[in-house]
């Protein structure tokens, strides 16, 4: 399962290009993490044309057998956390 995190301190955004492209409201508009559009933005696109001004976004895979999964965060700085076979598992 690919997600989409902010691996720098600042926080998620989006770049006004992104937010044209997604046809959002702002570039903190509410977007789930796994959608397909944003995804396949930044992974076409990549990190630099997609991240807003104090962010650098990432496309992260997860296993799909993950039974849940969250994001963890740190002053903006994200990480991903998972549980598989019982156990959580941090992305690396």
């Amino acid at each position: 399962m690919k997600i989409v995190i902010n691996t720098c301190f600042g926080g998620f955004s989006l770049s006004d290009f992104a937010v044209t492209a997604l046809e959002l409201d702002s570039r903190y508009d509410s977007i789930p993490r796994t959608d397909a559009r944003l995804i396949s933005l930044i992974e076409k696109y990549g990190s630099e044309a997609c991240s807003g001004r104090h962010a650098e976004l990432e496309v992260v895979n997860i296993p799909d057998e993950a039974t849940d999964w969250m994001i963890q965060e740190d002053d903006g700085s994200e990480d991903v956390l998972y549980v598989l076979d019982g156990k959580i598992q941090f992305f690396e």
